[in-house]
């Protein structure tokens, strides 16, 4: 297949050309002539870039990962990729006790293969986490540190566990990160009170990425200065952020672009079943919640997510910081793909890569997503 006439948005820059794709690989990229094929997508002057790679969805389309539905997966994958987003980690909680039937559906789902995005494994907000800084999670999916329960967990995940979200300050906690860091989890700082020695203390033992950066965490005093200068100042940790402009206020999300530099932020969702459908009355995890502009709360007014794709918050999010189109593809494809560690198949369109892209017009809207080359018209 021959992706001709596009705007080619790579982390480093901008360049006009063509895409050749074989074998589900990028082949080339550049001016390509004397193609004889068949399969030809012109572009006509749209973006291409890097599929994003979502590191936090709970849901979309109107299914949860929480669902105990093999059809969960699927409906997520596929909604996902209208979004322009070509992988994702399924991003749930664990329910100590209770058997936790949505996993192995979940896996059972994306092992009978998927029409959208990419499964890329688990990301499991808790059980390890403060009961006070919890949120939208439900206390039935708050415990203490365990060992043991984190070995259930492993189980149950197949090997498919990728991230943890873990708050530092309880106590067990620094015997659940050594575990986690022995099996190559990732370890996120969130859903903490920690104080900022604490977790600088988390930080020299592994933990090296933060869940939602700001939320549900303690802001900064200047007596106490909490987590996030201890995140500002360690310069190996990566952050997520929700760049809604409502989780997290348009000033703040410059303040933190300045703060971090691009190499260090990837954008998230926290996408909720909602994603990609009309405003409305929606369930989450048995509680109700109301999705209204891309905002996602329960009826009480505290947020739980978003309902907004990632195009769409990629174009807020140049809005409000006015970067450049080639640090989306950085923070929302690159730094994400780095992160899991497959920035080497992933996060770019360069030759020998995954020909996972999104074409996107001027305003954002996604025209065509290419999964392995597929491509999947919106």
């Amino acid at each position: 297949m021959l992706v001709k006439n596009a705007r080619i948005v790579n982390p480093w820059g901008e360049s006009f050309g063509d895409v050749l794709i074989e074998h589900g690989k990028i082949k080339r990229v550049g001016k390509i002539h004397g193609y004889t094929g068949s399969e030809i997508i012109d572009l006509e002057g749209d973006f291409l870039l890097p599929g994003f790679i979502d590191v936090h969805i709970q849901g979309a389309g109107g299914a949860d990962i929480l669902d105990e539905d093999e059809e969960a997966v699927r409906i997520v994958s596929e909604a996902c990729a209208g979004c322009g987003v070509t992988g994702f980690l399924a991003t749930t909680v664990y329910k100590p006790g209770l058997e936790n039937r949505h996993l192995e559906k979940a896996l059972k789902g994306a092992s009978k293969g998927l029409r959208g995005a990419r499964f890329l494994g688990f990301h499991l907000e808790g059980p390890f986490i403060s009961m006070e800084k919890r949120g939208m999670i439900q206390e039935s999916s708050v415990c203490k540190p365990s060992v043991k329960i984190l070995s259930e967990i492993i189980g149950r995940c197949g090997g498919w566990l990728r991230m943890m979200t873990v708050a530092p300050e309880l106590e067990g906690s620094d015997e659940v990160i050594r575990l986690l860091v022995e099996n190559n989890v990732i370890v996120s700082f969130g859903h903490s009170s920690a104080d900022y020695e604490q977790t600088l203390k988390a930080i020299r033992m592994g933990v090296k990425h933060v869940t939602h950066f700001f939320n549900a965490m303690p802001p900064i005093h200047h007596r106490a200065p909490g987590p996030v200068l201890a995140i500002l100042e360690s310069n190996d940790v990566t952050v997520q952020i929700i760049p809604d402009g409502v989780h997290i206020h348009p000033s703040m999300l410059r303040f933190a672009t300045k703060a971090l530099g691009e190499e260090r932020i990837i954008l998230i969702t926290d996408g909720v079943r909602s994603t990609g459908l009309p405003d409305g009355k929606y369930v989450y995890d048995g509680v109700e919640f109301i999705s209204s502009e891309g905002a996602a709360r329960y009826l009480n007014g505290m947020l739980i997510g978003t309902s907004a794709g990632m195009n769409e918050l990629a174009k807020r999010f140049i809005r409000f910081t006015g970067m450049r189109l080639s640090t989306v593809a950085k923070v929302a494809s690159y730094n994400p793909a780095r992160l899991l560690g497959v920035e080497k198949h992933k996060g770019s369109i360069e030759e020998g890569k995954d020909a996972d892209m999104v074409a996107i017009r001027e305003d954002f809207s996604v025209r065509t997503t290419f999964i392995g080359g597929i491509p999947l018209e919106k």
